[in-house]
């Protein structure tokens, strides 16, 4: 029986760090609210459901309309897309109400990005990620079996953690 298992760390990026963690930040907000405003609409003109890989086929024209959206990691666009397409068919299947529009003035930010090509490893003191390279982090245990995804997050209190 496989079981998944979530760490949490502290990080601690260096200038640049923080930049790109914020646009990613705001990206994934962007690209949320953007395609929850598209399902939205199709729904009340043509009544009918966008699906998730229709709207991932928009991503990359996406990136030639808006070139600010290539600085960030694409699987974690992807990403953002998926958490949407679950939040619509919990709520299709009556678990929570409708999805709504993430707000910039929300404290609690996050942006999720996948494993894939080894651009997510944890070192001694050192965790790599997606276009953020090696950043220094307070490792308390040691990390058992492979990693999936990582999940970047911003607390109220300006603290970044990762899982």
């Amino acid at each position: 029986m496989k079981i998944n298992k979530a760490y949490k760390f502290r990080l601690y990026p260096n200038e640049k760090q923080i930049d790109v963690i914020e646009k990613s930040f705001g990206c994934s907000r962007f690209i949320y609210n953007h395609f929850l405003n598209q399902r939205n609409e199709v729904y009340k003109e043509e009544k009918r459901c966008v699906k998730y890989t229709e709207q991932q086929n928009q991503l990359p024209s996406m990136k030639k309309e808006f070139v600010w959206l290539k600085e960030i990691d694409s699987t974690s666009l992807q990403m953002t897309l998926r958490n949407l397409d679950t939040a619509f068919k919990n709520f299709f299947e009556g678990r929570t109400d409708r999805p709504k529009f993430k707000s910039k003035r929300y404290n609690y930010k996050t942006y999720t990005s996948n494993f894939v090509n080894n651009n997510i490893d944890i070192k001694k003191d050192k965790i790599k990620l997606p276009k953020l390279k090696w950043v220094k982090v307070k490792i308390h245990r040691y990390v058992e079996g492979r990693i999936i995804n990582a999940t970047v997050s911003k607390t109220p209190s300006g603290g970044r953690v990762h899982e």
